[in-house]
């Protein structure tokens, strides 16, 4: 018969032997009567058969026994972590014995961590900024060390640990050592001066790289030695050339001549000043300089010009009458330049000396707010209202100003979600828009200027959006404290720099309502009122500080000023629904002591 060696262990990464098949002489059926005995050289071949079957089996154990050994438990036999032996153990035995390890060096481990950023140092605490070991993936990693049968057999391995660390919280950690060995991005732009271009070149920045920052401090933090943080130089998309470049090929050819828009119902002549202000360059986070003509601000350049071939939309209006709101005017379709294709069309010919033409479309432009959508925004009460004082009547310049401000912001309406900026609902400020000459705050003292006054309504249309509860995206104090505001809780504005926004972040629509007499102003907030109550809590004043007295130079220009104490101080913005505080903001601000000054010399 035929006999096959032992067949080997199911299919695995286990070692097999296989035994040479060998025949056996052919059996007798009927043995003979006198039987001779069997010749010397068949029981020497049966004899060495033997033999290697009874080698054969024993190389087959020993093997079987090496591998049960070396594929004992899930880590391969051999292998440390931290010093603790995880080989030949199960995954959740291996973990224990981890978990024990970290345990023995818990003091080790939370020790702070010396780190040097640049020229300075400091210690991290671990625990701060999410330090830590992640056990289970380093037993993973662990029993994936090796998968060689030889290599499972014999030898040893030491495997590191998966660290973990909270990136965003050892970024603020970190960023204090920075200080002023760090920079800022100077990000490339081109501005005009009237009809000046003028070129920022880009500058590198040299600040921390986050994840670059917790790749270190994670190989160092087990090392127990001060960890070095590189500060990494950032270098703008666009370079320096590329700048030059845009000014020498765009920008100055763009305001070199006008620009003719023609149209179905006429032509329109785009100077270069209006140019100048709607050809915008920027820059997007990574420094790429982008120029494009924001025909907004294009619209606004050219003015009454537009007109005469323009019908803006009109959205439909609401008021206040007889203590209720209601619909005023209904919206209006209206028929506009198509934007998009302006904007591409104009920027195509800028650069050109000769064929500067651009031929615009006209499209249907409808009204952002209709009647209907009034009706379902929810303005239905008064949910809050402001009122601040004023002096000299209404015949005042300054009072004028206020009055002509509240008149451009009455009947205003606010979608859901939208952000409401006052520079950008009523523009520039100025004598063609009706405001005239006040006393406005300018290098730290009072001056004449254009729009005084118009702080005072903006501080007054800010409390009311602050207690209806809404957000605050944009606002500044001023640089002194005048008693006619709440401290802390008021705002200047100046054209173009100084904005006041804020944000409709309810569910509900947003009627901004204003009223006068000859001595108030009254801003009032009518919505859905979602807040029980919109109340302030302030701190006591502190760091106060005296005016100190100055002598100017007597004139027009020279307003006297009594001086008012600095302070610092905060209020904390408390709104409670259904009984309970659902929200505290705190606001802080550090008044200058305004001086006292004095039209006229000092006394001999």
């Amino acid at each position: 018969m035929t006999l096959y060696g032992e067949k080997s262990p199911p299919a695995d990464d286990r070692p097999t032997v296989q035994v040479t098949a060998v025949t056996w002489p052919a059996d007798d059926p009927e043995p003979p009567v006198a039987a001779a005995p069997p010749p010397a050289r068949t029981r020497s071949r049966r004899l060495r058969l033997l033999l290697a079957a009874g080698v054969t089996t024993a190389v087959l154990g020993g093997v079987a026994g090496a591998g049960a050994y070396a594929y004992a438990g899930d880590v391969p036999r051999g292998t440390t972590v931290l010093g603790a032996e995880l080989g030949g153990h199960s995954r959740a035995e291996a973990a224990r014995k981890l978990r024990a390890e970290l345990d023995r060096r818990a003091a080790e481990l939370a020790a702070p961590l010396p780190v040097r950023v640049g020229e300075r140092t400091a210690e991290i605490v671990p625990a701060e900024v999410g330090l830590g070991v992640d056990v289970d993936a380093t037993v993973a990693a662990a029993a994936a060390a090796s998968a060689h049968p030889v290599s499972r057999l014999v030898g040893s391995r030491s495997v590191q640990p998966v660290v973990t660390v909270d990136v965003d919280r050892l970024h603020a950690a970190l960023r204090a050592l920075v200080g002023d060995q760090g920079r800022k991005m100077t990000m490339p732009a081109i501005t005009f001066s009237g009809t000046t271009p003028k070129a920022v070149h880009p500058k590198p920045s040299l600040a921390l790289d986050p994840q670059r920052a917790a790749d270190v401090v994670r190989a160092g933090w087990l090392e127990r030695q001060p960890v070095a943080v590189p500060l990494v130089e950032s270098h703008p998309a666009t370079t320096a050339e590329e700048v030059d470049r845009l000014v020498d090929e765009l920008a100055k050819p763009a305001v070199a001549a006008p620009v003719t828009l023609r149209t179905d119902k006429g032509s329109v002549t785009v100077p270069p000043k209006a140019i100048a202000k709607s050809l915008r360059f920027t820059a997007d986070d990574a420094g790429k300089l982008t120029p494009q003509v924001d025909v907004k601000r294009l619209r606004a350049a050219l003015g009454d010009d537009l007109a005469a071939i323009e019908v803006e939309p009109r959205n439909a209006r609401m008021t206040i009458a007889g203590g209720k709101p209601k619909v005023l005017e209904a919206g209006r379709a209206g028929q506009q330049l198509d934007a998009a294709a302006l904007g591409r069309d104009l920027l195509a010919v800028l650069p050109k000396a000769d064929g500067r033409e651009v031929t615009a479309t006209l499209k249907p432009a409808q009204p952002e707010v209709t009647a209907e959508k009034l009706d379902g925004l929810g303005i239905k009460e008064k949910v809050s209202s402001f009122t601040t004082r004023f002096t000299g009547g209404l015949s005042s310049p300054r009072s004028q100003n206020i009055v002509t401000i509240a008149k451009k912001v009455d009947g205003t309406v606010v979608l859901p979600g939208e952000t409401f900026s006052l520079n950008g609902h009523t523009g520039e400020r100025g004598y063609r828009q009706g405001y005239r000459d006040a006393p406005v705050i300018l290098d730290g003292k009072l001056v004449p200027g254009v729009g005084g006054g118009t702080s005072q309504f903006t501080t007054t249309l800010f409390n009311a959006t602050y207690y209806a509860g809404l957000e605050d995206v944009e606002h500044k104090p001023h640089s002194y404290w005048f008693d006619r505001y709440p401290a802390v809780i008021e705002s200047t504005i100046f054209w173009p720099d100084l904005d006041f926004k804020f944000r409709n972040n309810t569910p509900h629509g947003v009627l901004i309502d204003t009223s006068y007499t000859a001595s108030t102003i009254t801003v009032s907030i009518w919505s859905t009122k979602i807040y029980d109550s919109v109340k302030t809590e302030y701190s006591p004043r502190r760091n106060i500080t005296k005016p100190r007295t100055i002598h100017l130079t007597p004139g027009p220009s020279c307003i006297p000023a009594n001086g008012i104490d600095g302070f610092t101080q905060d209020a904390y913005r408390v709104i409670r629904k259904d009984g309970k505080v659902v929200k505290r903001e705190k606001f802080t601000w550090r008044y200058d002591a305004e001086p006292r000054y004095i039209c006229g010399p000092k006394p001999s």
